[in-house]
C-alpha cells in the first residue's frame, strides 16, 4: 500500500491527505516523507473531516485521503465518505487499506512456529467492535484473552488475568476495560463501517494474505474509491533484505534479534514498519530497552 500511496502522490493535481505517522513508513524505493521533500503535495491532517474540508476548498484538485489503520479509524473514514457525498464534494477520494483484528488473531494461532499462551486484546479496537467480535475466535481456540486499556495499571491487570487463567487451566474472554468496552461495541460506528465497506482478503506486511481481514469500499461508493478512480503502476514489491518485521510482529523474534536493528534501522531511518511510530515494537525497544 505504501508504494501505491507514493504513486498516487505523483499524479498531477492530486493532494494527498494523511495522518502524520504514515509519512516515515518506507515503501520499496521511497516514503511519503521523501516524496513530500521532493515537492509532492502531501498534507498532514488530524481528522478525516480535515481532508474533506481541503477538498471543498480546492475544487480544482483531487484530494486522496490515505485510509489506513484498524477498526478504530475505519468508522470516521467511512463517515467522511458519507459527508462528502451529502455535501456533493466530488473531488474527495479514499484509499482504503484498513486491517481487521479478529482474523489476524486466528492466523497467529494457525502458525505452528508461534507459542502463544494468551492475548491482551486492544482496548481502542474493542470499544468499536465489542467483546462479541472475539467470540468466534475464542470459542474455536479456547485461549486466555483479556481486553484492556492502555494505562500501566490496565496492562498489569491484563497480565495478571492471563496468568491466573493459565494457572487455573480455565481460559476466558475477559473484559477488563468495562469503563469503555461493551459486549456489542459501538453499534452506530459498526453500521457506518458496514454501509461503506465490505470485507476482503488482504496482505499484511511481513505476514502474507489473511482471509477477510481487510476493508474495501463498496461499489455503491466507487466514485470515492481512489483505487477505482485512478490509474497507477506499482513497482515490484521487495521486502528489505534482513528486515525481521514480520517475525517481530508475530512474536517469533525480538527486535535485537533482527540484523538491522540499531545498525541500519533506527527511528531516524526506519527500514521496516516496526520502527516507524512510537507504538511500533522496535521503536519501543529502541527507546526503552537498555
Amino acid at each position: 500500500e505504501i508504494d501505491a500511496f507514493i504513486e498516487l502522490s505523483k499524479i498531477d493535481d492530486v493532494i494527498i491527505a494523511t495522518f502524520g505517522d504514515l509519512l516515515k513508513v518506507p515503501g520499496t524505493k521511497s516514503s511519503l516523507q521523501k516524496e513530500r521533500a521532493e515537492g509532492r503535495e502531501i498534507r498532514i491532517v488530524y481528522s478525516t473531516f480535515d481532508a474533506v474540508e481541503i477538498a471543498r476548498k480546492n475544487p480544482d484538485k483531487k484530494v486522496i485521503f490515505l485510509g489506513i489503520g484498524f477498526e478504530t479509524t475505519a468508522p470516521t473514514i467511512a463517515a467522511s465518505i458519507l459527508s462528502a457525498r451529502d455535501k456533493n464534494i466530488d473531488n474527495y477520494f479514499v484509499f482504503s487499506a484498513h486491517k481487521l483484528v479478529p482474523p489476524a488473531l486466528g492466523t497467529l494461532m494457525k502458525n505452528k512456529n508461534i507459542r502463544i499462551n494468551g492475548f491482551i486484546l486492544p482496548g481502542h479496537v474493542s470499544v468499536i467492535i465489542g467483546t462479541r467480535a472475539y467470540l468466534p475466535f475464542f470459542e474455536r481456540y479456547k485461549i486466555p484473552c483479556a481486553i484492556t486499556g492502555f494505562e500501566p495499571a490496565d496492562i498489569l491487570q491484563a497480565i495478571l488475568s492471563l496468568v491466573r487463567q493459565i494457572e487455573d487451566g480455565n481460559p476466558k474472554l475477559e473484559n477488563l476495560y468495562q469503563r469503555a468496552v461493551t459486549f456489542d461495541g459501538n453499534e452506530k460506528a459498526k453500521k457506518i463501517m458496514r454501509d461503506v465497506f465490505e470485507t476482503v482478503d488482504t496482505a499484511w506486511r511481513g505476514i502474507g494474505v489473511i482471509s477477510e481481514s481487510g476493508l474495501k469500499i463498496r461499489n455503491k461508493f466507487a466514485s470515492f474509491d481512489a483505487e477505482n478512480m485512478f490509474e497507477f503502476d506499482l513497482p515490484e514489491t521487495i521486502e528489505p533484505k534482513g528486515c525481521a518485521c514480520g517475525e517481530i510482529l508475530q512474536g517469533i523474534k525480538t527486535p535485537p534479534e533482527c540484523a538491522l536493528y540499531k545498525k541500519i534501522c533506527t527511528p531516524i531511518n526506519p527500514v521496516g514498519p516496526c520502527m516507524v511510530s512510537s507504538e511500533g515494537t522496535c521503536a519501543a525497544y529502541y527507546r526503552y530497552n537498555s
